[in-house]
């Protein structure tokens, strides 16, 4: 008898550990790298600058990247037309990006959510007024709508958040919502009213805790995005006020710089282009994963 619980907890550790395995070679290691960088750069970037990334040298102005002729390893990626570092300016906007685009999918998704969830389960004019509204804000060109508000508040990181959360909770409301009118149909949901529930308790126990693998995802390609729009706006001059860097802001400087120093807007639009691919890369990982439709093991 022994024998047997021992091969069957054998078997159970071998098939655990091939499971594990299998996942593993699936989880898109290259974006989580990335991210985990971009992520450690956002929250710790102001101590592991090399240099401040405000502070003028005049003596320095335009310097190359440290492989080309007449650059130096004092700067490895080269310094702007008034001497600031450009690597040490490209980390500590690494932390405006980050800021952004956390805020933005926080305050996106929980209005998103409650939208969602009032909309597909009390339906009728409840759901009709709710849609009609977001219908209203898919309607609304994004980039231009963004671009008018932050003019009229000002510049600033708090106001750029605001502007694009407002622009932002429309994909989470219509999404979720179809969510909520599939997972309503279910059995669970019939006897938690058969036992008396409230509808805030069955909204919030029952149906939001099934709806949260799909703000997940939805989230995931949302982070890009408002990085995207961010940097957009940083770009325009709407965005973060100078001087602090942002990368959006660092690539509109470099235009001018284009065939003279062309690394002032190369490193940044680099980095907006790997931090935006990976979260599209790692958001159709968690589809493929969280989805049961696509699930593979």
């Amino acid at each position: 008898m022994r024998d047997i619980w021992k091969l069957s907890r054998n078997v159970s550790m071998s098939k655990i550990s091939s499971d594990f395995h299998r996942i593993m070679r699936k989880v898109p290691w290259i974006p989580l790298v990335i991210l985990l960088i971009f992520i450690v750069f956002g929250i710790f970037g102001s101590h592991l600058v090399p240099h401040d990334p405000l502070k003028t040298n005049l003596g320095f102005t335009l310097m190359p990247p440290f492989w080309q002729k007449g650059g130096s390893l004092e700067y490895p990626l080269g310094t702007d037309s008034t001497g600031r570092d450009v690597l040490s300016r490209l980390i500590v906007g690494a932390s405006v990006s980050l800021k952004v685009g956390f805020g933005v999918i926080i305050i996106s998704a929980f209005i998103g959510a409650i939208i969602g969830l009032l909309s597909g389960y009390l339906g009728g004019w409840v759901d009709m007024v709710l849609m009609r509204i977001t219908d209203i804000f898919f309607s609304l060109p994004a980039l231009l709508f963004a671009i008018v508000i932050a003019s009229i508040l000002g510049p600033g990181l708090t106001n750029m958040i605001i502007v694009l959360a407002v622009l932002g909770w429309a994909g989470y409301a219509r999404i979720l919502r179809g969510e909520v009118l599939r997972i309503k149909q279910g059995d669970f949901i019939s006897l938690a009213v058969v036992a008396g529930a409230s509808k805030r308790r069955i909204m919030w126990r029952h149906l939001f805790p099934n709806i949260v693998n799909t703000m997940v995802v939805i989230a995931s390609f949302h982070l890009g995005n408002a990085i995207v729009a961010e940097s957009s706006l940083s770009f325009l001059g709407v965005g973060v006020p100078p001087p602090t860097p942002a990368w959006g802001s660092m690539c509109a400087i470099g235009r001018d710089y284009l065939y003279s120093a062309w690394w002032l807007a190369t490193f940044p639009g680099l980095a907006i282009f790997l931090v935006v691919m990976s979260t599209n890369l790692l958001g159709d990982w968690l589809r493929v994963r969280l989805d049961p439709k696509f699930r593979q093991l």
